[in-house]
């Protein structure tokens, strides 16, 4: 590491103000922080000091991803397995050609291979999203002459995570340059954007393209000898489906869906992780599941004849589409959500309360949580306001002469 530090330190005069490469300084002032840890540091004086910068922040929760990740890509090549075992063609497109062509055989029992198939058409998604995205980052920060926003490194792990497997480059190029360009620059960047990135991305999406980003029959070709449907799209449609469905299997994540929505235990593992380095708050994701409770019980009571919805119970809720990995990513973002305790008590309650309110009320569009929060993240600041002033009037009171 040493040789690499002086190589950067040798090189970094040319990326200074009056250097010859002085436009690229955002560039190197990404890789050289990401590396190593920045040069000025605070060491005397009225300031609050900790082990935590942002940089840091944004690695945790890159590695809280993980798990999802690795599952998600494994998850992959496992659907694509059943589904050819119980009849179902292959998709012919290049991935899966790449995947062939290496020699292995897609089998349910074959961890390696399912590994190789998810990673076939995962890894090209990962780089478009980081290629586009990191091209928008690195030009507003050229030109804004400010070093590039360390937000990416978690906007870009995210978004990836939150797309079918087999959606179109072209697509994920266009939803990352709307996320990272409207969702977050517009705004001024990293701290300054008032909706989640990623999400935005994925909403543009959905509205944009429903057909490739729904998570229905996106696994493998059209076959009348299988459906690739999600659970939560099958449940708005089927009375009594959850019934005949593995609640465990769906818990651990062996479903259909986006590549790092299916498995809920990744994401408790990410979440437990983002709460043992209070990069992530407890209160967003406890309230969260306490607002599903209290809905989904209320809707069980009232009940439909007509609307299936009503009668999902809130154990299949937190396991159903998109529930746990928004509510532990997503929900939690510090930028985006409520600021104070009480505002994240309330912000995450309900958020809670409006992803069943959604998915039952609205049938046609089963899966309600990225609406939840991209809807309750413009409600954050007023949230606080509420409760700053609260506090504001309590204290004037008790301190009244």
């Amino acid at each position: 590491m040493k040789f690499l530090r002086d190589k950067l330190d040798a090189v970094e005069p040319l990326f200074l103000k009056g250097g010859k490469l002085e436009q690229w300084y955002a560039l190197f002032e990404m890789a050289d922080t990401f590396l190593f840890t920045p040069g000025l540091v605070t060491e005397k004086g009225a300031h609050i000091r900790d082990y935590l910068d942002q940089k840091r922040m944004m690695i945790t929760v890159a590695f809280a991803l993980g798990p999802a990740m690795m599952f998600g890509v494994y998850n992959i090549g496992y659907q694509a397995a059943v589904a050819s075992e119980a009849g179902a063609e292959l998709r012919t497109d290049w991935q899966t050609e790449l995947f062939t062509s290496m020699g292995f055989v897609l089998q349910s029992g074959d961890h390696v291979a399912n590994v190789m198939y998810g990673l076939a058409y995962f890894i090209p998604i990962f780089l478009v999203v980081h290629i586009v995205g990191g091209f928008w980052e690195g030009l507003f920060a050229t030109v804004r002459k400010h070093e590039i926003n360390e937000g990416f490194l978690v906007t870009g792990a995210l978004f990836p995570l939150l797309c079918p497997p087999t959606i179109p480059l072209w697509q994920v190029a266009l939803g990352i340059t709307f996320g990272v360009v409207v969702g977050k620059e517009l705004f001024g960047g990293t701290g300054r954007n008032v909706l989640n990135p990623a999400l935005t991305g994925r909403a543009f999406l959905f509205f944009a393209y429903p057909a490739e980003i729904s998570g229905d029959k996106v696994w493998i070709a059209a076959a009348d000898s299988w459906s690739g449907a999600t659970h939560l799209g099958s449940a708005a449609v089927t009375e009594g489906y959850l019934a005949t469905q593995n609640w465990m299997d769906a818990f651990i994540g062996f479903v259909p869906g986006s590549i790092g929505e299916v498995s809920a235990v990744a994401c408790l593992a990410g979440a437990l992780l983002l709460i043992v380095t209070r990069v992530g708050s407890w209160h967003v994701i406890v309230a969260g599941l306490v607002g599903t409770a209290c809905m989904a019980f209320l809707l069980n009571a009232i009940g439909s004849e007509t609307n299936p919805m009503f009668d999902v119970p809130f154990h299949w809720h937190i396991v159903l589409g998109g529930y746990a990995f928004g509510l532990a990513f997503m929900a939690t973002d510090p930028v985006s959500s409520s600021y104070t305790c009480q505002g994240k008590l309330a912000y995450g309650f309900l958020i809670g309360v409006l992803v069943v309110l959604i998915r039952v009320v609205n049938p046609a569009y089963p899966e309600g949580m990225m609406l939840a929060i991209l809807f309750m993240n413009l409600f954050a600041p007023l949230l606080d306001h509420f409760v700053v002033q609260r506090n504001i009037k309590r204290r004037l009171a008790r301190y009244a002469a």
